[in-house]
């Protein structure tokens, strides 16, 4: 069996006192996460989270900084989780978009609320990322590179090593 890790975006948002989050079902189970998803082929790690926040809430997501990075093995199954979580702002919803298959709807509740729902959260790492959010854990999205493959750059890294 190969074993890989499951790359995941994940999108924190807070207005007042309110945390952006979706109600899905996940392997048949009805489940709240934050606007989340996997990185696809040829995107950034910021254009994943913007795009999965697009796909299932209807709004427009901009990454301000990377709120932490999270790694989760899932009990009882052979896959691991490497989650990057970014805070941001949203604007311009549109309430007519069809949201992503498997998502119910969108919730805004806050810490008290989600704690009161903890056996629903998808995972341990929907009340870290609320709880790094809240003690004010930032980083600069400049710790993240995202390098595109430029044949003159690869000749001179080749020589580097």
């Amino acid at each position: 069996m190969i074993w890989k890790t499951h790359v995941t975006v994940a999108a924190v948002v807070n207005l007042d006192d309110r945390f952006l989050m979706v109600e899905e079902y996940a392997s048949g189970k009805l489940v709240i996460n934050q606007p989340a998803g996997h990185l696809e082929s040829g995107e950034s790690l910021a254009e994943a989270v913007a795009r999965e926040t697009l796909e299932e809430t209807a709004w427009n997501f901009t990454p301000e900084a990377l709120l932490g990075i999270y790694q989760w093995q899932q009990p009882g199954r052979n896959r691991t989780y490497l989650r990057f979580a970014f805070c941001g702002r949203i604007d311009d919803h549109n309430p007519s978009q069809e949201l992503d298959e498997g998502i119910v709807r969108t919730l805004w509740l806050t810490r008290c609320e989600l704690e009161d729902r903890a056996a629903q959260l998808r995972g341990p790492m929907v009340m870290q990322c609320v709880h790094d959010y809240q003690i004010g854990r930032r980083y600069p999205l400049d710790v993240l590179a995202y390098l595109e493959e430029h044949p003159e750059a690869l000749s001179l890294m080749a020589g580097a090593f």
